[in-house]
């Protein structure tokens, strides 16, 4: 597995293409919902296998101190064999290195106890996206060793 970091118009390119099928094709969610104008801003993450796209994530920074951690999806076939681990701790460890003490998420409602194993701390609901609750969650870079 090779995971790229970066801001280049191809990574984003192969974000879009991972978070198509992810997203709008198996989620159903409204592709405008995805592409919300962050993108160029943000720090990607994308995972490929022999070539092949895996996965994928961004780090949108909202201030000196915090950023939010968004996006991720990796494709069905690879899930449940830790891609998403290499996603998250990349960003991570990206978001520590550029000196971001908070990360924000809005994850899927059923992957709280997931998120919670990186240090993130359930704070409320927010909005349906899709057919799909999401929560707010955050993790301080300063917290205990994930």
């Amino acid at each position: 597995m090779d995971v790229m970091l970066g801001t280049s118009s191809e990574l984003i390119a192969q974000a879009h293409a991972i978070r198509q099928q992810v997203f709008v094709i198996e989620q159903s969610i409204p592709k405008q919902l995805d592409l919300d104008g962050f993108d160029e801003r943000a720090v990607h993450v994308v995972v490929t296998d022999g070539g092949a796209l895996v996965a994928t994530a961004r780090l949108v920074k909202r201030n000196r101190r915090c950023g939010v951690m968004a996006r991720i999806a990796v494709l069905k076939q690879y899930r449940g064999s830790g891609i998403a681990k290499l996603v998250i701790n990349a960003l991570l460890s990206h978001a520590g290195k550029i000196g971001l003490e908070i990360i924000e998420i809005h994850a899927h409602a059923y992957l709280q106890g997931y998120y919670e194993s990186y240090g993130f701390k359930y704070i409320k609901d927010v909005e349906i996206v899709g057919e799909h609750q999401l929560i707010e969650m955050q993790c301080s870079l300063k917290s205990e060793v994930r």
